[in-house]
């Protein structure tokens, strides 16, 4: 061993540990490997750095924002709810259901970001059919893990040996070259989580709900708001065509106050300047009894249109509320609701108030605002958020439930779901670069509102962008002095006289204990040139060896600190180590076996 090769694996060894006790965070560990490198002269400083020019790199950071345009229009949120109609209380259906739908947006899009996503929606499914969340949380990170092993870009580690494969001079997998080995891998997994999952806790570890703040039927409920809403339709006829906003609400002093105006697909907040036009659809807030109502639907040639829910709680995504408290510096105090001017200082409506407890009921167009009371606002969300700097003249106390599951991007499905079959067209059919393809995604996303150049960046996850391009140095440091030779060298001593399919299973073994300490991104960084050392070594094709290493990180079932899928459904699943040991150790041999025997099947040596 030469002095090179020891300074080398004595930082290896240092940021393993780093690693496995957190400290620093993986990111930050990364960074000091790149920096510390360049001393021991065996990489230069470009050399370390190259890895943000890697094309593999760009494109881990593309498909973030690829799959955050899923997100953010509602696409993943609607395969949850689909889900929860479908399975109709079959807790069999349901696993198979949930797994299925896990893993094939895991395919296309992070599995962390994946398992995010449905972690809300099997504590719903918990709490509405009480299934233990245990039983569902625990499926949800197994599907996850498993959907890096079916597609070329499910997961880094994927993408880190398929550069490996081509820094060695050799044609890297295909889209769909990892497939025929996720899907039997999935398969197996849905079988045997029906059986497992009776390991996990029992009907005493059902889920709470994720949240305790209150929704909008809770303060349709508390400030006593229901039947004051109303849908009416402008006629032609309507003397309210071609006025103003402010026009109506001067002459008109029946009470009612305009929520939001519907014009065509678009839900329009109205101002103070806004034209009405025929055919637009008003969301009325009026005390008034139906008697009234109706006469003045009369009056002002209006048409009453059905509502889907109690005060537009059916229009969450656009329409939100708030509540807020009047503080003592506040200078609405001793204003009237319609002197305080709620919509052009806020771009919100007052709609409800309680004071001493009670609820205000009938109109609040003249009532006093007092110090202290809770007012409740309805708006749209972005002017609800800028409620956070409303102050001094109003406190913001709480935010209903709803708010969380507001798109940024709603009615932008269709659009997002066609960028994502394109991108997958182009990397299939080869007739681009993967990166390429890629990057054309994500400016269609960006062309079509899917996406915005803030949303974006915050997209990427530039922690594993960072630990990646930081442990790369680490395999260029290994080749030149010696460390990847010696380790293959090792494997084949221990393996000595066996057949490649043992040599296989070593490799595997190796891959997935190593990725019990630290990230599978770095143990695929480490791993893979060792794997494609010992195929030279044997004289043998370096597909199956790469394969196996990625499957291999993939293969992350077995601690709750081994990816950060698993540490996500910890908490919600009530789940302690000795569960992921118990559950994820069994299928971890088990995936062991199915990739021992398809692996060389597949791609033969």
């Amino acid at each position: 061993m030469t002095f090179s090769l020891a300074v080398v694996l004595l930082l290896l060894a240092a940021a393993i540990v780093m690693f496995a006790i957190d400290r620093p965070r993986m990111d930050a560990v990364a960074l000091i490997v790149l920096t510390v490198l360049p001393f021991t002269g065996v990489v230069t400083m470009s050399e370390a750095l190259a890895g943000f020019a890697d094309g593999n790199i760009v494109l881990v950071a593309a498909l973030f924002v690829i799959g955050d345009g899923l997100v953010r229009t509602g696409v993943a949120r609607r395969l949850g709810d689909w889900l929860i109609a479908r399975a109709k209380g079959n807790d069999l259906l349901l696993l198979v259901l949930l797994m299925v739908v896990v893993c094939g947006l895991g395919a296309t899009m992070s599995s962390t970001a994946v398992t995010a996503i449905f972690i809300p929606v099997a504590l719903r499914i918990s709490t509405s059919t009480g299934t233990p969340a245990s039983r569902l949380m625990m499926p949800i990170s197994m599907a996850a893990l498993i959907s890096g092993m079916t597609t070329l870009v499910a997961t880094a580690p994927n993408l880190v040996v398929n550069s490996e494969l081509e820094r060695a001079k050799v044609a890297g997998f295909g889209f769909f070259s990892f497939t025929p080995f996720g899907l039997p891998i999935l398969i197996l997994g849905i079988l045997y989580m029906t059986f497992a999952r009776r390991w996990l806790a029992g009907d005493d570890a059902k889920a709470k709900p994720a949240s305790r703040r209150p929704n909008l039927q809770d303060w349709v409920d508390s400030y006593q708001l229901a039947g004051r809403e109303h849908r009416v339709l402008v006629t032609a006829e309507s003397p309210l065509v071609g006025q103003t906003v402010s026009e109506i609400g001067a002459h008109d002093q029946s009470g009612a106050t305009a929520v939001a105006i519907e014009r065509g697909t678009a839900l329009l907040q109205p101002d103070a300047k806004m034209l009405i036009q025929a055919g637009d659809v008003l969301l009325i807030d009026h005390s008034a009894p139906p008697e009234e109502v109706a006469d003045l639907r009369r009056h002002y040639g209006l048409i009453g249109l059905p509502l889907a829910g109690a005060y537009f709680t059916d229009r969450s995504q656009e329409i939100g509320m708030a509540e807020a408290i009047v503080p003592a510096m506040s200078d609405l105090v001793g204003r009237s609701v319609v002197a305080a001017e709620f919509r052009s200082r806020f771009g919100l409506t007052a709609i409800g108030l309680i004071r001493g407890g009670q609820p205000h009921a009938g109109s609040l167009r003249n009532v006093n605002i007092k110090l202290g009371d809770s007012l409740l606002l309805i708006g749209p969300w972005e002017k609800i958020e800028d409620l956070r700097s409303a102050a001094p003249d109003l406190a913001l106390l709480r935010l209903p439930a709803e708010m969380d599951d507001v798109l940024p991007a709603p009615g932008k499905a269709i659009q997002a779901v066609a960028c994502l079959l394109l991108v997958v067209g182009l990397m299939v059919s080869g007739l681009v670069p993967n990166v390429q393809a890629a990057l054309i995604g994500c400016l269609l996303m960006g062309a079509l509102g899917v996406v915005n150049p803030t949303s974006a960046y915050r997209a990427i996850d530039w922690k594993t962008i960072v630990l990646i391009v930081g442990m790369l140095p680490f395999s260029i440091a290994l080749q030149r002095t010696g460390g990847v030779d010696l380790a293959a060298e090792a494997l084949m001593t221990i393996t000595q006289g066996a057949g490649p399919r043992v040599i296989l299973a070593a490799l595997f073994v190796i891959t997935a204990l190593l990725g019990m300490f630290i990230s599978n991104t770095a143990t695929a960084v480490l791993m893979a040139p060792v794997a494609l050392a010992v195929a030279k070594d044997l004289g043998f094709s370096p597909y199956p060896f790469a394969m196996t290493v990625a499957l291999a990180a993939s293969t992350a079932f077995m601690t709750p600190v081994s990816s950060p899928v698993n540490t996500l459904v910890v908490t919600p699943g009530n789940y302690t180590f000795g569960d992921f040991i118990k559950v994820g150790v069994p299928f971890s041999l088990l995936v062991l076996v199915v990739c021992v025997i398809l692996v060389p099947w597949l791609l033969p040596l």
